[in-house]
């Protein structure tokens, strides 16, 4: 295609008519591939004949290409762009990319981003010549633009990878990634050095002199950010930088030209020049300059910058800093930088003694009117209260704001030099209080209390533990915050919130004090103002949580929660489900009432998050944040109502659309949040429902496509489905679970390319069929023996060859015949039996056990071993039958201690729970522990708690165990929560029964057993019996007392 057809098709694509729009895409999309398509759209985008408009489609359709096509993805994938074309591309961008108009530069800066990723220095060794060359030629500007995209290659790049949320992950280089930058370094920096001095040097200077001294800036702050290049550390070629960069900060911006609306004026070039000079300079002080950071090879530069540079970095920022307090403009983002490099000179005396003369003026002058509320505050307030309310939430605007500096240098003072200032700084907090109270209404300063108590509330940590403020703090409150609740100033009543907040979890010696900030807290969440409610919700969550009575929030939770979802209406914030959250966690199943219109509510403000974040497509967004959030409360109300199971069935269909949408790639952002939520309505439910079956299709796709990360939470729900829906899992051909579970599992055990570690949970799996479908699946206890036996030959840890092998003691326990007759089909009956036993008698030098080390894992090989017992003789000869009753006997003995241990641990805790003990009226919260399973503590109902405390183990039970680490290595570490029907089968009992079976069935064979034991084993063999008819006893007395609780009831 010709330039005149494509610049034609190009403004095609710029038609307001939607179908001559669409036929121009198609067009372009159709000539993409063809030779010579990106370089004649580069010749129209360098063009200046051409309309602008077309030039800028031409650069994005160019730039979308080239980021997609330049470099394969995969690695057989075919090349879609030809050689001679991308030679062509590389020759030209260069030399147009300082010409084109700033709106297609950005767009060819990032063609050669990616250009330069992929192809520097391999594809591409000429490119730092040409840099090189044209810094000393006209092309200056050109070649330090192409020079920044160069270091920052250099800096971080993404990784292959993506976070469990989905996020791409974003790393920074190694050192040995990092050595084409030293050439860099060596090649260009003395040509920058040279151009860096002599644009300082030239009077009046344009906006073009900025643009070209900010990139030498970034430059260099890629160079440095992770390692000064050997070539900087030479001292004179550091200090002619260093000079530069303090003339530069030292100096002022010129007066001409400087827009006069803050937003234009906080962009323009000198004050960027400003922005990155102060980061650099933070970056070296921070990074390089701290004598404690730094290794021992690099201690001598540290020694020098502080020696020769801090100091003087100090002054020029403490200046910069007076043009606030004369009332000059200074940008934000550079007031907080400077701040945060004082912050960092607290605690290093020499730094400290420069600091101390000016440090009233800075402290009372500059950082509390920073604190106080401002025009700018107050025409956000007024404007937009939704963006006041997500810029006070916003972690990224922290970054930014002076306000969040001025409180960390506060805080940062008062921590390292509390001796000096403290006193000082409260002094003055309380003179602000005083003039306030003693002016008259229409005078009052309302902004400078509003600092004072922003100051009060950032102390708060300080103040709680420091006399003779730790005492006076609930007088403060009441005096100064409490009447700060009918402000007529809507700023001074969220601060007064917020302050409550802060301090909800004093000892108050009067409780009417407390009562009267919570219920002015409540009030709050009615105000008219949006800020002061969302303040209200956050302060609301402390006081909870440091409720004793609950009777004081009890009547009026219904309005509270209508309050709530009122709220959640308006403004997507994390903090509003975290403190409905704490109050469903603090009401545990008096929340029932309410479930299903909280989990409605929930689910709606799920999908408006959602949405939100998709439509912005932003990482970092509050919704995506509170939709997790949302998830998260839902599992906690699902929790807290576990003993309610009719409840779940209300609630299934509002969670449903949830559950199926966020299952499939569209919930990446959430998996780990939806997977818990399956898990309690599959455990919970009276029955599994034909809707949540079929989620299980879902889960499996996620497993086989992306999910492997969450293997061990997508176990949890299949382990449910299995056991809790048997039937339906056995009987059901459309889909067949059977069947889908099988494709998963041997797919996953048969991958080369998985760890010992990701595979944890398949075994586990297998267990679950085998004690979940006893005689029912006899047509797969083969296939899943051979690839069980096939990994054990490759596992390398411990934990996964004690899962492994646990799948053949759970395959003797199902049927110990079969399984038996198969390992010999295969022919490695001898192969699993050596090891198996190998693994039993192997012990640490402390004398615990290697492998098997929970009791879940020596009940499992007790049935297992047991299982072969009762064989026949011409199935297990008398040899083998010895050491499997030897290697039975040893193993009960060892799991019977575990229980006893683990049975005296919990008295022992429960001792402390009782010498800890406090009624509801002195603490509703007890020590946690119990609310944390859901349990409610008044009722006792043990079984009820147990089956709650099973859920939350399965989830312990699959996480993955390091059993490499020693020092965490303990032998009775343990998910004996988890449930499985082998609960109810105690191995001793079924050792004595078998034996006795054994001896009814064959005395012969039982009398050459006992004959050739040892003395020892005749003990032990005893020993157990003995135990057994204890057991006995005990488990009629558990069934009676189970009985009869079941009756009162």
């Amino acid at each position: 295609m010709d330039l005149p057809s494509l610049a034609l098709i190009l403004q095609g694509a710029l038609s307001p008519n939607p179908e001559e729009r669409k036929a121009a895409e198609h067009s372009l999309n159709q000539f993409q591939y063809t030779p010579q398509h990106l370089v004649r759209l580069l010749q129209i985008i360098v063009d200046n004949n051409c309309d602008l408009s077309v030039r800028q489609v031409a650069s994005i359709h160019f730039k979308n290409f080239i980021a997609k096509n330049w470099a394969p993805h995969e690695p057989n994938e075919q090349q879609k762009i030809s050689q001679v074309d991308k030679d062509m591309v590389r020759d030209h961008i260069l030399v147009f990319v300082a010409q084109v108009p700033p709106l297609l530069r950005v767009q060819l800066g990032e063609c050669l981003k990616t250009i330069i990723h992929a192809d520097y220095p391999e594809q591409w060794p000429h490119l730092l010549d040409w840099v090189k060359h044209n810094l000393q030629d006209q092309q200056v500007y050109g070649a330090l633009f192409v020079l920044r995209i160069l270091s920052r290659k250099y800096e971080y790049q993404p990784t292959d990878s993506t976070s469990m949320k989905g996020y791409r992950i974003y790393e920074f280089k190694s050192d040995e990634e990092r050595t084409p930058v030293y050439r860099i370094v060596e090649e260009t920096f003395h040509h920058l050095l040279n151009i860096f001095n002599r644009l300082v040097q030239i009077v009046n200077p344009s906006l073009e002199v900025a643009d070209l001294i900010k990139l030498i800036c970034k430059i260099f702050w890629s160079s440095i950010y992770l390692e000064i290049p050997k070539q900087l550390l030479d001292p004179n070629v550091f200090n002619a930088w260093m000079i530069l960069f303090l003339n530069v900060l030292e100096r002022p911006v010129p007066s001409e030209g400087e827009p006069a609306d803050p937003e234009q004026r906080k962009s323009w070039g000198w004050w960027k020049v400003k922005k990155w000079t102060v980061h650099i300079l933070n970056r070296l002080y921070t990074r390089f300059g701290d004598l404690k950071l730094q290794n021992p090879e690099n201690r001598a530069f540290a020694q020098m910058f502080q020696k020769n540079y801090a100091g003087k970095i100090l002054e020029c920022h403490l200046n910069l800093l007076n043009r606030i307090r004369v009332g000059g403009y200074l940008p934000d983002r550079v007031t907080n930088l400077i701040l945060q490099y004082l912050s960092n000179s607290i605690s290093k005396n020499s730094m400290y003694n420069l600091l101390q003369p000016r440090l009233d003026v800075l402290l009372f002058e500059i950082v509390f009117p920073l604190m106080c509320f401002n025009d700018n505050d107050q025409k956000l307030w007024d404007e937009d209260p939704h963006e006041y309310v997500r810029k006070g939430y916003d972690i990224i605007e922290d970054l930014y704001s002076p306000r969040t500096a001025s409180m960390d240098f506060v805080s940062e003072l008062v921590r390292k030099r509390g001796k000096e200032n403290l006193q000082k700084f409260i002094q003055f907090i309380v003179g602000i209080f005083k003039r306030y109270d003693e002016t008259p209404v229409e005078y009052k300063p309302y902004r400078q209390k509003d600092g004072a108590l922003l100051a009060i509330g950032a102390l708060c940590d300080k103040l709680k533990q420091t006399e003779p403020y730790k005492s006076e703090l609930e007088r403060m409150l009441v005096q100064h915050v409490f009447p700060e609740f009918s402000s007529p100033v809507g700023h001074l009543r969220a601060k007064a919130a917020w302050v409550a907040g802060q301090y909800a979890h004093i000892n108050f010696s009067d409780q009417n004090n407390f009562r009267k900030a919570l219920h002015s807290v409540v009030s709050g969440l009615r105000d008219p103002e949006l800020p002061v409610r969302v303040d209200s919700v956050f302060a609301l969550r402390s006081f909870v949580e440091a409720c004793r009575d609950l009777n004081e929030i009890r009547p009026i939770l219904p309005q509270l929660l209508d309050e709530f979802f009122k709220l959640m209406n308006e403004v997507e914030n994390e903090d509003l489900v975290f403190t409905l959250e704490t109050i469903v966690d603090k009401f545990g199943e008096e929340m029932a009432p309410y479930a299903l219109g909280l989990c409605q509510n929930l689910a709606a403000a799920f999908w408006r998050c959602m949405n939100t974040a998709e439509a912005d497509e932003d990482a970092d967004d509050p919704g995506a944040l509170a939709a997790v959030g949302c998830l998260r409360a839902i599992s906690t109300i699902l929790e807290s109502v576990s003993r309610l199971p009719h409840l779940f069935v209300q609630i299934e269909p509002t969670l449903l659309p949830i559950m199926r949408r966020m299952l499939t790639t569209d919930g990446q952002e959430v998996f780990e949040e939806v997977l818990e939520i399956v898990s309690y309505m599959t455990f919970f439910s009276p029955t599994i429902s034909l809707e949540m079956w079929s989620l299980w299709p879902l889960m499996m796709e996620a497993l086989a496509d992306w999910a492997i990360d969450f293997f061990p939470n997508i176990l949890v729900p299949l382990d449910n489905y299995i056991s809790r829906g048997t039937a339906h899992f056995l009987t059901c051909k459309e889909p067949d679970y059977q069947q889908s579970l099988w494709s998963m599992i041997s797919s996953i055990m048969a991958d080369k390319n998985l760890e010992d570690g990701d595979i944890e949970p398949a075994p586990k799996l297998i267990e679950v069929v085998f004690q979940n479908c006893k005689g029912q699946v006899d047509h797969w206890v083969e296939p899943y023996l051979r690839i069980t036996v096939e990994r054990l030959r490759r596992a390398e840890k411990s934990y996964l060859k004690c899962l492994l092998v646990q799948v053949m003691a759970d395959a003797l326990y199902y049927n110990s015949s079969l399984t038996l007759s198969i390992l010999h089909k295969l022919g490695v009956a001898t192969e699993v039996f050596n090891l198996w036993f190998q693994m039993l008698q192997q012990v640490k030098k402390n004398g615990l056990r290697v492998n098997f080390k929970r009791e879940h894992d020596k009940k499992v090989c007790c049935l297992g071993l047991t299982s072969l017992l009762a064989l026949p003789a011409d199935q297990l000869p008398g040899e083998a039958l010895g050491r499997v009753f030897r290697a039975t006997l040893d193993l009960l003995v060892a799991y019977k201690e575990q229980v006893a241990e683990a049975a005296k641990d919990e008295e022992a805790e429960d001792d402390d729970d009782m010498d800890g003990f406090q009624t509801d009226d002195e603490d509703d919260d007890g020590d946690g522990s119990d609310k944390e399973m859901g349990v409610d503590a008044e009722d006792g109902d043990e079984a009820d708690s147990i089956r709650l405390q099973k859920l939350a183990a399965q989830a312990r039970a699959f996480r993955p165990h390091d059993e490499d680490d020693d020092d965490s290595d303990d032998d009775f570490s343990d998910d004996e929560e988890l449930q499985s029907p082998i609960d109810e089968v105690d191995p001793f009992v079924f050792f004595v029964d078998t034996i006795k079976a054994m001896q009814a069935s064959d005395p012969l064979r039982f009398q050459n057993l006992t004959q050739t034991l040892e003395f020892q084993y005749q003990a032990l063999a005893n020993g157990v019996a003995q135990h057994a008819d204890q057991r006995r006893v005990e488990i009629e007395k558990e069934k009676m007392e189970k009985a009869s609780a079941a009756a009162t009831q």
